[in-house]
C-alpha cells in the first residue's frame, strides 16, 4: 500500500515510519531539554543556597563584631560586667563563621583577611577593657575617642559588605540564567507539541487517504473477483463439457472393448454349443471338442469381467498377511514354465523384507500378467528380473504422485530387457483395453487389473521404461507388522477328491430360476443332498423344516431379503449352520472398502464345477 504526499507516492510503511520516527525524535529532544533544565535548575538552586549561606556568614560576622564593640563601650562607660556578655560570646562564634568561610575555596582569602582584621580589633577592645578593669577609665576612653580602631572596623565592614554584594550579583546572574533556560524549555516544549500536532494531523490525513485508497482497491478487487468468478464459472462449464466428452469417449472405448471381446467369446460359446447340440442330436459322440471350446470362451469371458472389476476396484479381496519373498519363490518355477525357454528368469530376494497384507491370489495374478507382458515385449528372448526389497516413499514423492501416501512399503520390481515404451504409451498403459499387441493377442486389461489391485490394496504402481532399453514395473505394497497368516496351499486334483455324500444337506438360495437349477444340479452331481429356495423367507421356512442342513449356499443380491440379512437371521436360529455366499458383483453387503468381511466365505460367479466343489468342501471342512 502507498500514500500520496507532495504529489509523490511513497510506501505507506515508510511514510508511517518516518512520521513516527519524527515524533519519537521530538519526544526525545523534549525529554532531553527537560532533563537539562532540571539539571540547570538544580545547579542554580545549589548556587543560590551556597550564596545565601556565604552572605549569612559575612552578615553574622559583621553583626557579631558590631555587638562586641557596643558591649565594650557600654562596659567602659558603666563598668558593669553585664555589658561584656556580647563581647565574650562574639569571639568564639566569629571563629566558627570564619572557619565555614575558610572551608569554601571561593571565600578562603576573604576569611583569612577578616581573621587578621578581627584579631586586631579584638586586641584593641581587650586592651581598653583591661584598662577599665584596672580603674583607668580615662585612659581607656581616650583610646576610644582617638578612633584608632575605627579604620579596622571600617575595613571589616567594607570587606563583609563587598562580599555580600558580590554574592548578590552571583545570585542574580544564576536566577537570570535559570529564567532563560525555563523560557528555552517552554519554547522547545511548545514547538515540539506543535510539530507533534502537525505530524498527527498529517498522519490522520495520510490514514484517511490510505483508507480511501483501500476502499477503492477493495471495490476494484471485488469487481475483479466477481469477474474472475464469472470466468472460473465459464471455464468450469467448458471443462465440464470437456470432461463429459472425455467420459463419453472413455465409456465408448470401454464399451467398444468389452463388446468386441465379449462378442468374440459369445460367438465361440454359441457356435460351439450349437455344433455340439447338432452332433448330439445326430447321435455322434465327438462333441467334446465343441464343449471344451464353449467352456474356454466362457472362462475367458469370466476373466474379462474379473479384470474389469479389478480395474474399477470392485473385486472382493480376501487379504492375508504374507511374506512377499515366499510368494516370489513359489512362483519362480511357474513363471519359467509359462514364459518359455527363451526368457531367462532371475529372482533377487532382499533380506529382511517386511510382511504385507494383500490377496495372495490376486497378487500372483498381477505378477503373472506383468511377466506375460514382459515376455511379449521380448519376442527374440531376453531376461526377466524380479526383485524384492523394503522401500520408503517420502513426502516429496507422495506430493508428486497424488494417489500414494508417504510411508513404508515392500517393493516388488519386475524388469525386462524388451523393446520398452515411449512417452505416449506410458501415459496410456493403465487404460482398459489399451494394448500395443496385435489383434487377438491381448485384451489390454492386464495392467488395468494390476493398477486396480494395487489401489484397492492401499499400494502404488509405477512404470519406468525407455525405448530399446526395457521396462520396469514397480509394485509398492504397504508394510504391516501383523504376524504372517497360516499358509493354506490350494487344493488340487480331480472332482472325486472333493465329492460329497448324500448325508450332507445343502440349501441353495437363488432368485434366478436358471442359475438356481444349474447350481442344484451341480451340487447333486457332486453327491450332496440339495434343497433350494427362491428367496429369504422360503429359505428360513425350509431350514425350519430341515434343521439338519449343513450349508446354505446363497446369492448376495436378492429382492426383499438380501443374502447377508438372510445369513444373519439363519445363524441366530442355527449357529452350527455354515454359509457360502455367491454373487456376480457386490458392493457393500459382505465387502467393505474392497475387502471381504472377516469370516465371510465367497464364491464369485461365474464358477466352474471344480471351483464349486473345492469351495464347498473347504467351507464344510473348516473349523
Amino acid at each position: 500500500m502507498t500514500v500520496t504526499l507532495l504529489g509523490r507516492r511513497f510506501p505507506a510503511a515508510v511514510a508511517y515510519a518516518v512520521a513516527l520516527g519524527a515524533v519519537l525524535i521530538l519526544l526525545v529532544v523534549t525529554v532531553v531539554a527537560a532533563l537539562v533544565q532540571t539539571e540547570t535548575a538544580s545547579a542554580v538552586h545549589q548556587q543560590v543556597r551556597t550564596s545565601i549561606e556565604r552572605r549569612s556568614h559575612y552578615r553574622l560576622v559583621l553583626q557579631l563584631m558590631t555587638d562586641a564593640e557596643t558591649g565594650q563601650r557600654g562596659y567602659l562607660l558603666t563598668g558593669n560586667d553585664a555589658y561584656l556578655e556580647p563581647y565574650r560570646a562574639a569571639e568564639p562564634r566569629i571563629a566558627l563563621e570564619l572557619d565555614q568561610l575558610r572551608a569554601d575555596p571561593q571565600t578562603t582569602a576573604d576569611a583569612n583577611r577578616l581573621r587578621e582584621l578581627i584579631s586586631s580589633k579584638f586586641a584593641e577592645l581587650q586592651h581598653t577593657i583591661d584598662l577599665r578593669a584596672q580603674g583607668q577609665q580615662s585612659a581607656a576612653l581616650a583610646i576610644v575617642r582617638a578612633n584608632s580602631g575605627k579604620q579596622v572596623m571600617d575595613d571589616i565592614r567594607d570587606l563583609s559588605e563587598g562580599a555580600q554584594a558580590r554574592e548578590t550579583k552571583v545570585l542574580n546572574d544564576a536566577l537570570a540564567a535559570a529564567d532563560r533556560a525555563s523560557a528555552t524549555l517552554r519554547f522547545v516544549i511548545l514547538f515540539a507539541c506543535l510539530l507533534i500536532i502537525g505530524i498527527g494531523a498529517l498522519l490522520m490525513f495520510l490514514v484517511r487517504r490510505a483508507v480511501d485508497e483501500l476502499r477503492e482497491s477493495r471495490d476494484a478487487a471485488r469487481v475483479a473477483h466477481q469477474r474472475f468468478v464469472e470466468q472460473v464459472a465459464q471455464r468450469e462449464q467448458a471443462e465440464e463439457k470437456v470432461r463429459q466428452m472425455q467420459k463419453l469417449e472413455a465409456v465408448g472405448q470401454l464399451t467398444g472393448g468389452v463388446a468386441h471381446d465379449f462378442n468374440n467369446m459369445l460367438a465361440v460359446i454359441i457356435s460351439a454349443l450349437q455344433l455340439a447340440k447338432r452332433r448330439i442330436e445326430r447321435g455322434q459322440t465327438d462333441a467334446g471338442t465343441f464343449v471344451d471350446a464353449a467352456i474356454d470362451g466362457a472362462r475367458r469371458a469370466a476373466q474379462l469381467t474379473s479384470r474389469l472389476l479389478a480395474f474399477a476396484r470392485r473385486t472382493p479381496l480376501n487379504p492375508s498377511v504374507i511374506d512377499a519373498n515366499r510368494v516370489l519363490s513359489d512362483m519362480t518355477e511357474l513363471l519359467r514354465r509359462t514364459l518359455g525357454e527363451q526368457i531367462e528368469v532371475e529372482t533377487v530376494l532382499g533380506g529382511g523384507v517386511w510382511r504385507v497384507n494383500v490377496d495372495r491370489h490376486e497378487l500372483e495374478q498381477a505378477i503373472l500378467n506383468i511377466s506375460v507382458n514382459a515376455r511379449d515385449a521380448m519376442p527374440d528372448g531376453g531376461k526377466l528380473t524380479i526383485e524384492s526389497s523394503n522401500a520408503h516413499l517420502d513426502e516429496a514423492y507422495a506430493r508428486a504422485s497424488s494417489d500414494v501416501k508417504a510411508g513404508q512399503y515392500v517393493l516388488i520390481a519386475i524388469s525386462d530387457t524388451g523393446v520398452g515404451m515411449d512417452k505416449q504409451t506410458l501415459q496410456q498403459a493403465f487404460e482398459p483395453f489399451f494394448t500395443t499387441k496385435e489383434v487377438g493377442k491381448g485384451t489390454g486389461l492386464g495392467l488395468s487389473h494390476v493398477h486396480g489391485l494395487l489401489k484397492q490394496s492401499g499400494g502404488h504402481v509405477a512404470i519406468y521404461s525407455e525405448v530399446g532399453q526395457g521396462t520396469t514395473v514397480k509394485l509398492y505394497l504397504p508394510r504391516t507388522d501383523a504376524p504372517e497368516s497360516a499358509v493354506r496351499p490350494a487344493a488340487e486334483g480331480d472332482l472325486e477328491k472333493f465329492a460329497g455324500d448324500p448325508t450332507t444337506i445343502i440349501l441353495v438360495v437363488e432368485d434366478e430360476d436358471r442359475v438356481r437349477s444349474l447350481s442344484v444340479a451341480a451340487l447333486r452331481e457332486l453327491g450332496y443332498t440339495v434343497l433350494h429356495a427362491n428367496g429369504g423367507a422360503a429359505a428360513l421356512k425350509m431350514l425350519e423344516e430341515k434343521p439338519g442342513t449343513a450349508l446354505m449356499f446363497t446369492d448376495v443380491v436378492m429382492p426383499g431379503m438380501t443374502g447377508r440379512v438372510l445369513a444373519d437371521e439363519a445363524l441366530k436360529r442355527y449357529p452350527s449352520l455354515k454359509v457360502l455366499y455367491t454373487t456376480g458383483y457386490t458392493k457393500n453387503a459382505i465387502v467393505h472398502n474392497g475387502v471381504l468381511d472377516p469370516g465371510a466365505q465367497l464364491l464369485l460367479k461365474p464358477y466352474t464345477l471344480v471351483d464349486l466343489a473345492r469351495k464347498v468342501r473347504a467351507v464344510l471342512d473348516a473349523d
